[in-house]
C-alpha cells in the first residue's frame, strides 16, 4: 500500500511540473518513485522517507544544474530565438490606437493585444512601434527607433 501512495505522489508532482516548467518538482517526483521502489522491496516507512529525501536532494543538487546549463536561452547559445523571445524586439504596426490600457498591433502577420510600455505614451493607427516585452498575450510597445524620435527605454539599451 505504501508503494501506491508514493507512486501517486510522484505522478502528482510530475503533472504539477508540466504546469510550472521549473525543473524543480520533477526532482521530487523522482524521489517519490525511488521511495515507491523501496516500499515495494519491503522497506519500513522511515527508510522510504529517507530514500525520498536523499534522492530528491541529490536530484536538485546534481541533476537540475546540469539540465539548466544545457537548456540555456537561445540568445545565449547563439541560436535563432523562437516564440515570445522572437517577438521581443520586433517591429509592429499599430492597427488600433495603443495606450496604457488597450491597443492592437500586427507583429509578423499576427494580431496581438498591446499596451504602451510607457504609460504616458499613445500610438495612433498606422504608426510603427517596437515590442519591448511580452506579458502573457499582450505586447508592451515603444516608439520604433527608425520611424520616430526618442530612444529605447533604459530596460532595452
Amino acid at each position: 500500500m505504501d508503494a501506491v501512495v508514493w507512486v501517486v505522489l510522484g505522478v502528482l508532482l510530475a503533472v504539477a511540473e508540466i504546469f510550472t516548467t521549473t525543473l524543480f518538482l520533477i526532482m521530487f517526483a523522482a524521489g517519490a518513485f525511488a521511495a515507491a521502489g523501496a516500499a515495494a522491496l519491503g522497506a519500513p516507512v522511515a527508510l522510504q522517507a529517507v530514500v525520498f529525501a536523499v534522492v530528491s536532494a541529490l536530484s536538485v543538487a546534481v541533476v537540475r544544474p546540469v539540465i539548466r546549463r544545457h537548456a540555456r536561452p537561445a540568445l545565449e547559445s547563439g541560436e535563432q530565438p523562437f516564440g515570445v523571445d522572437a517577438i521581443e524586439g520586433a517591429t509592429a504596426l499599430v492597427l488600433e490606437p495603443v495606450d496604457a490600457e488597450r491597443g492592437l498591433v500586427k507583429i509578423d502577420g499576427e494580431l496581438w493585444s498591446a499596451r504602451s510600455y510607457d504609460a504616458t505614451q499613445r500610438y495612433a493607427e498606422g504608426e510603427r512601434v517596437q515590442v519591448i516585452k511580452v506579458r502573457g498575450a499582450t505586447a508592451l510597445v515603444w516608439q520604433d527607433e527608425i520611424s520616430g524620435p526618442g530612444a529605447l527605454p533604459e530596460a532595452k539599451r
